[in-house]
């Protein structure tokens, strides 16, 4: 019997992946907003992802992914039919979900994969939902029909403007607010930059906003320390005392300069990566 195999595959863009993966004892744990992290090999790093879905019935988790740097583009090689080596999850605490009335939930690029369970479960609590999506261009746009089903409201930006409104999540939001639209509460995830822009944007206006972080992870259950994260002045562990997060609370200037750490050795890793792979295409 095959653990960890991956029973669908499907390229939601060039670089975009989305992977079934029979995982039967996660997918029952499962509730939004929480994570696995998964090794490919014995040689590979552990990395996190968010869970996209989960479905106990057949016993499969979604994993939607984008191909940025060795790790994950060596995942994205992988074929319906493989064994992921290690699948650890689920992780992090669910999402605080009940009933808060009206929620803007607001997804950027592959942040919209981990939104949308998030969404789904606040629209089965009862919300009154609005989602915003954004990414640098169309084809980044994922998930679009499936957040538009859970959605009473949905509005697409892009960067170069090719899909819906040109412009950033941030502008859309904006645009929200000062028509006088009553929101409850704020759900982000995305890039850093996007997840404290709209921090910033909400914060004179005291919507609560949560975030969910991915800081540097490895062990996922706070034992190497490499996670943290400042909120309200207190050091926090992103996997185990989130990922989420009051946004308004999170340090993200110490943040952004945390997750540069490793950038030259991420791109020397995948330049070697990129050239072991050609020498024995060759």
């Amino acid at each position: 019997m095959k653990i960890n195999e991956i029973v669908r595959r499907e390229e939601l863009s060039p670089t975009v992946k989305l992977f079934k993966v029979k995982a039967p004892l996660i997918s029952r744990k499962y509730r939004a907003g929480q994570f696995v992290i998964l090794r490919i090999h014995e040689c590979g790093e552990r990395i996190p992802l968010t869970v996209a879905d989960a479905d106990g019935g057949v016993g499969t988790i979604t994993l939607i992914f984008q191909e940025v740097g060795k790790t994950t583009t060596e995942l994205g090689l992988m074929e319906e039919g493989d064994e992921i080596l290690d699948l650890v999850g689920p992780l992090g605490n669910p999402s605080d979900i009940r009933n808060f009335g009206r929620v803007v939930c607001i997804g950027g690029g592959i942040g919209i994969a981990p939104i949308h369970p998030i969404a789904k479960a606040l629209k089965e609590a009862g919300n009154k939902g609005t989602s915003i999506l954004g990414a640098r261009c169309g084809e980044l746009l994922i998930l679009r029909d499936e957040m538009a089903e859970i959605s009473e409201e949905m509005y697409l930006t892009t960067d170069d403007g090719s899909c819906g409104g040109r412009g950033f999540v941030t502008d859309q939001l904006r645009e929200l607010i000062d028509k006088g639209e009553e929101i409850d509460r704020v759900f982000a995830v995305g890039p850093l930059v996007m997840m404290s822009a709209v921090c910033e944007l909400t914060r004179p206006y005291k919507i609560k906003t949560i975030v969910s972080l991915n800081p540097i992870m490895v062990d996922g259950t706070g034992m190497c320390g490499s996670c943290r994260v400042s909120v309200n002045g207190k050091t926090k562990f992103a996997c185990v005392d989130g990922p989420e997060f009051d946004g308004h609370l999170v340090d993200f200037t110490e943040l952004f300069h945390r997750t540069s750490y490793y950038l030259e050795k991420e791109k020397t890793s995948f330049e070697r990566f990129e050239e072991r792979s050609k020498c024995q295409k060759k």
